[in-house]
């Protein structure tokens, strides 16, 4: 893996690509057995358009990785949604840059705006954590019902909505430009406790897999 990586503001000529990207969200959705708001081609193609993506291509113009701007609650709140990488170019460092690349330019686009996310990743945690994101409840995200209304075609919506939009699989994660630790304090939190984050996901993630499964199995009983 000797290729140079561009990664840039994405733009209308980059609209092709938009197709393999939305593929790759699903598939690697699917081989990680976790759920995404799934996006149309059309709607990347619309963010490109829009200069509200960034996009990584190698020397050959091949797709490499990429990510876009969600924009909610009347700019209050900006979401660096969609990353995703080629499966050959993951763990090569490429996710930090488009990380790094977007939060750029959703700083530059919306200076006032909270900037958050959503992950079962902890490689993404460590990322965000990098940039200056810290761990939040979901009540400090948007309340905007457009968002949520997103999650639905997330395998783990019915879980989100049993408990009242108050928890899910996924971990919040917010930077608020009005009060935030400097970026080095983040990362140094998230190295100091990752193993601490790591467990605290497996244990959440089973606890609500288990209290799901068991609302599932008493709602088929008494509906017979």
């Amino acid at each position: 893996m000797d290729q140079q990586i561009n990664v840039r503001v994405a733009n209308g000529n980059d609209t092709h690509y938009a197709s393999i990207i939305t593929d790759e969200m699903e598939a690697s959705a699917k081989a990680r057995g976790t759920g995404i708001a799934k996006r149309s081609p059309d709607y990347i193609a619309q963010k490109m358009e829009e200069g509200k993506a960034v996009i990584a291509l190698d020397s050959n113009g091949g797709w490499v990785g990429f990510c876009y701007i969600e924009v909610w609650g009347h700019e209050a709140f900006v979401a660096n949604s969609g990353l995703i990488v080629s499966p050959e170019y993951r763990k090569s460092g490429v996710a930090k840059q488009i990380k790094q690349t977007i939060f750029n330019l959703s700083r530059k686009k919306y200076p006032a705006a909270k900037i958050f996310g959503l992950t079962t990743g902890l490689a993404v945690m460590k990322i965000n954590s990098d940039l200056g994101y810290e761990p939040v409840t979901y009540s400090e995200l948007t309340d905007d019902e457009e968002f949520w209304a997103g999650c639905k075609s997330c395998v783990n919506y019915d879980i989100l909505m049993s408990k009242d939009r108050k928890i899910c699989m996924c971990t919040a994660m917010l930077y608020d430009p009005a009060d935030h630790f400097e970026p080095a304090e983040t990362s140094a939190e998230f190295k100091q406790n990752s193993k601490l984050y790591e467990r605290f996901m497996k244990i959440k993630q089973s606890k609500l897999m288990n209290f799901f499964k068991k609302k599932t199995l008493f709602n088929y009983f008494f509906n017979l």
